[in-house]
C-alpha cells in the first residue's frame, strides 16, 4: 500500500522528534498535545501499544510511535508528549519526545522518498524535506492504524 502524496505548498506540518530524529505531520489530523501521563497496558496488545488513558471520559489508545515506526521502543518520561491525532474516524494518542515546530511547506521543499525496496517504508513515508539544519521525513498517520486493526476505543 503506497501512500497517497497530497501535500500542497502553503501545507502546515508539525515537527516532532522520534528516536533523534526529525519528522513531520499534517496538521491538520492533530487535534491537540498533551505532557505524557501513565497509561494502562492491555493484556495480549501489539508492543506499539502501550496502552490507554482518559481523555476527558473517553478512552484513548496510545502508541509508541518510535516503536511503531521500527525504531525501537520509547522510554516514556515527563518530558515526553502524547499527540491526539484523527486517524480516520479514530483518536489515536502517538507518543513522541517532543514537537519542536510548526512548518509552512513551502515550493520545492518536498522530494520523493528514497526507494530502499522496503514496502514499509513506502506505506509510512510521503516524502523528504530538506531544511537548512537536516532533512526531515514527511510521514501519513494513515499506516499506523491500518484498517481492520482493532485497537481498544
Amino acid at each position: 500500500m503506497k501512500a497517497e502524496l497530497n501535500v500542497k505548498a502553503g501545507q502546515e506540518l508539525i515537527i516532532v522528534e522520534i528516536g533523534g530524529q526529525r519528522f513531520a505531520i499534517d496538521i491538520m489530523s492533530v487535534r491537540e498535545i498533551r505532557g505524557w501521563c501513565a497509561s494502562t497496558r492491555l493484556p495480549q496488545s501489539p508492543a506499539h501499544v502501550l496502552g490507554m488513558i482518559n481523555l476527558r471520559g473517553s478512552v484513548l489508545p496510545v502508541i509508541d510511535f518510535s516503536s511503531r515506526l521500527g525504531l525501537g521502543d520509547s522510554e516514556p518520561n515527563a518530558a515526553s508528549v502524547v499527540i491526539v491525532a484523527e486517524i480516520g474516524d479514530r483518536l489515536v494518542g502517538l507518543l513522541v519526545e517532543a514537537v519542536c515546530d510548526i512548518l509552512t511547506l513551502g515550493e520545492g521543499m518536498l522530494q520523493p522518498a528514497p526507494n530502499v525496496g522496503e514496502p514499509k517504508v513506502q506505506e509510512f513515508v510521503l516524502g523528504v524535506i530538506t531544511a537548512d539544519d537536516g532533512i526531515i521525513t514527511l510521514l501519513t498517520l494513515d499506516a499506523v492504524i491500518p484498517p481492520g486493526d482493532q485497537l481498544a476505543a
